[in-house]
């Protein structure tokens, strides 16, 4: 069995991932997720870093400010994290289709 990754590992990588792909600086993620325009940057860099930890609270409000589904933030799998970013992007029914056909599968 393949050896899981740490989540907190996980969910650093893809924050600064989901940020530098929506070209955002940590501040500018703060201030979208709701944080004080004092502590923006800095607490950004520290959930980066690993320093601290958000509740889950502040994890929805960043993966909102980031335009990704929360669930991305934790996937420790690359595939899975691409699949949760494009099955975002889909309408309603063609999320429908394409899980009936997985369940097919």
């Amino acid at each position: 069995m393949p050896r899981r990754l740490d989540l907190r590992v996980v969910f650093r990588r893809r924050l600064k991932e989901a940020r530098e792909a929506s070209q955002l600086s940590q501040k500018e993620l703060g201030l979208r997720a709701g944080l004080d325009q004092f502590v923006a940057s800095t607490r950004i860099n520290r959930y980066e870093q690993g320093v601290h930890e958000p509740d889950m609270t502040t994890v929805a409000r960043l993966a909102e400010a980031l335009g990704v589904p929360t669930a991305y933030l934790f996937a420790d799998d690359d595939r899975l994290a691409r699949l949760i970013l494009a099955f975002d992007q889909l309408s309603s029914a063609e999320k429908e289709r394409l899980l009936k056909e997985i369940e097919k599968a």
